[in-house]
This record gives C-alpha cells, structure tokens and sequence, in this order.
C-alpha cells in the first residue's frame, strides 16, 4: 500500500531534506529511521522537495509503502511520539500505487521572510533574516518580475547541482510588506539547489538599488554562476506548500 505524508520540521538542526552518506543528520533519514523502527521492516520514505540544509518547511510532501493498512489517526499519534520535536507528520493518507510525491507535484511553493524592524522578535529570530537598511519594495517587485517564466535558471544554481536541466517554470513570485517584516512567496514547477536564495540576494539587492530589473535580465540570459557572490542564510527559508492535480 502507498501512503502520502504531510510533514513540518524546523531544519535548523539537518543537512537538508535528502539522506546523505555517512552520519550526517537529515530529515528524510530521520524519519526513515524512525518508520523502520515502528514497522520493524526497511522503510523508504520519498520526498516532494529536497530542502537545503538549515531551511524548514510547513507542508513537505512524501510517501512510502508498506504491506499493511494503517488506522491514520492511531498512526500520527504513535509516531510523532518517536519523531524528535523538530519534525512531526502531520497528516497520512492512502493513495493510488502510482502515486510519487516528486514526478506528481505540478507546483511548489517557498516563502523568504526578511525582518526589517530594528527591535527583533526572540521568538521568530531563527526564522528570518534581518535586513538593517531600507528596502524599496517597487524596485524588489520589479527585479522579481524578471524571474518570472520559464528561463535557464544556470546563473542561480549551484555547481553541485546534478539536475540534467536548468531549466525551470516560475509562476508567480508575491512580495508582500507587513508591520515588522516583508515575505517573498515564490511559487513554480520546481527550484533547482540553493535557486530560491540566490533569487532572493538578488531581489534583496535592487531593493538596496545595487542592481536593476535589466542587469537581472543579463544576469538570467549569462549563465554565469559567478554573478551570485553570496546567499542569503538558509533559515529565512520555508517550503509552504506543494500542489498536485
């Protein structure tokens, strides 16, 4: 039987979602640890998105199977009392045998939160990045807007990246100013490794107005991945949601 997953962690204390070699902490290696346990057989747990080491997500997505009906409710009880309180699953359900939380996801989306008051908040402090000077936020939906589409997004990857294409799809990318903080929600068909906080230094930027809308258009067109100089931390970063049809 195939069973879908909801899953919210704090990736403050991992390596990223993906398992690593080694001992190295990972979320989807701690999970698969603890369902293994539980079921006392090998479980292979697969994820929608590989999140970077350090971001959190509110919504991640994933399956695994087992030869066994579950009670959903007794489930997510029982397990999230083994799963360390940085990570929970928060909803299981059965789906279709063909159903792949990776290749069936048709969009993902991330928020980027930026605190932009001089007071900070001691509660959210590992879950945004302060930015002390002034951003001007029509300059940072300007330079966002060029993102938009589908590009060779090269210049905003990583060289570690295995990904065959470079190619991807934004559909959307929403900046949106509160009281004490501004969130990028950045919505497309999927984000290449460390994409999303290059994207972000570079709309942070033409909020400085240290780079411009067209600059950001040259940047897309160069593939030249050593435009991105530095990233903004990981920490501000959270996968909030994942769609399927």
């Amino acid at each position: 039987m195939n069973y879908k997953i909801t899953i919210s962690y704090d990736g403050g204390k991992y390596k990223g979602w993906q398992r690593l070699g080694g001992n190295e902490p990972t979320v989807q290696g701690k999970i698969e640890e603890v369902l293994s346990k539980y079921f006392n057989e090998k479980i292979e747990v697969i994820g929608a998105s590989r999140t970077d080491a350090g971001v959190n997500a509110l919504k991640q997505v994933a399956n695994f199977r087992i030869d066994k009906g579950l009670d959903a409710e007794l489930f997510l009880i029982d397990i999230n009392h083994y799963l360390p309180e940085d990570i929970a699953i928060t909803k299981i359900i059965k789906v279709d045998s063909q159903f792949h939380s990776r290749y069936n996801a048709i969009s993902k989306t991330y928020r980027y939160r930026i605190w932009t008051s001089p007071i900070g908040d001691p509660f959210q402090r590992k879950y945004y990045y302060y930015v002390k000077d002034k951003l001007d936020l029509i300059k940072m939906k300007k330079a966002a807007e060029m993102f938009i589409g589908e590009h060779d997004f090269t210049t905003f990857s990583n060289s570690k990246s295995k990904k065959k294409s470079m190619v991807r799809n934004i559909f959307r990318i929403d900046v949106v100013e509160k009281e004490n903080y501004i969130d990028v929600f950045f919505t497309g068909n999927g984000f290449l490794y460390n994409m999303v906080r290059k994207l972000m230094t570079i709309i942070i930027e033409s909020g400085h107005g240290k780079t411009t809308a067209k600059k950001v258009s040259v940047m897309i067109k160069s593939k030249d991945r050593s435009l991105i100089k530095y990233m903004v931390p990981s920490k501000a970063l959270t996968l909030m949601q994942i769609e399927y049809k």
